[in-house]
């Protein structure tokens, strides 16, 4: 199938590109970087110069690539954690999660999609008895705090995939992201190897039905029955090298 992989140079894409290009799927990948372009290229990747935050021009590439499932793994947070810079970080990737995921979806519906999958988080539901189920509540979205901020994103994020026009939208609640690229340990609850973040896109791809769904791995903070039962999840996938 014709994917079209925004993020494709970030932490999950690059995980994610060599599993959709083994699986068959022809990739068109988007960066911001002429040089991180060149990187994909490498890769067997048809890489893409564009701005998310462009509405015209994302939505020419969408309409070129002529996609059948649109992935979405875009973040904007620095490479590398700084507690100075972090506050600042997260409301960059709520404007992502706002602005650029409506961007988006706009695109993938001009494009011709008939899937899109989105990453989202599992660790913004309010406090509660565990583990979550993926229809309890989010935490509040009233406020400035950072939790705040990002649960706002959160919430128009998933909205806009659930309900975009004319396709399949599957979210998925990642965990706590560890392992290369990420600034983590897996000592966090609800952790999430990257490895596993990636395999459950590919899965996604081609099975389970509209909805969110959590991925993370199995230590009691998040149920992940449903993404075992309709994706085949399997928290303990690991690429070969």
């Amino acid at each position: 199938m014709r994917i079209f992989l925004a993020g494709a140079s970030g932490a999950i894409g690059r995980r994610l590109t060599p599993l959709l290009l083994a699986a068959g799927h022809t990739v068109s990948g988007t960066t911001r970087s002429a040089g991180k372009a060149e990187e994909l290229h490498a890769r067997g990747v048809e890489a893409v110069v564009v701005d998310v935050f462009d509405a015209a021009a994302l939505r020419d590439a969408v309409v070129r690539a002529r996609p059948e499932v649109v992935i979405h793994q875009l973040t904007d947070l620095p490479q590398v954690f700084d507690r100075a810079r972090l506050a600042a970080a997260l409301v960059g990737n709520a404007r992502l999660r706002i602005e650029g995921t409506a961007n988006l979806v706009a695109a993938a519906i001009a494009g011709g999609a008939r899937r899109l999958i989105a990453q989202s988080i599992a660790f913004a539901y309010v406090a509660g008895p565990e583990p979550h189920r993926e229809s309890d509540p989010l935490a509040s979205a009233a406020g400035e705090s950072p939790d705040a901020i990002s649960v706002r994103g959160v919430r128009a994020l998933e909205n806009a995939v659930v309900n975009a026009r004319g396709m399949v939208g599957i979210v998925l609640r990642y965990g706590w992201l560890y392992g290369p690229g990420t600034w983590n340990t897996p000592s966090a609850r609800a952790p999430l190897h990257i490895d596993a973040a990636a395999h459950a896109a590919l899965l996604a791809v081609t099975r389970g039905a509209p909805g969110i769904y959590n991925i993370a791995e199995d230590d009691g903070a998040v149920t992940i029955e449903k993404a075992r039962k309709e994706l085949g999840f399997d928290p303990g996938f690991r690429l070969a090298s």
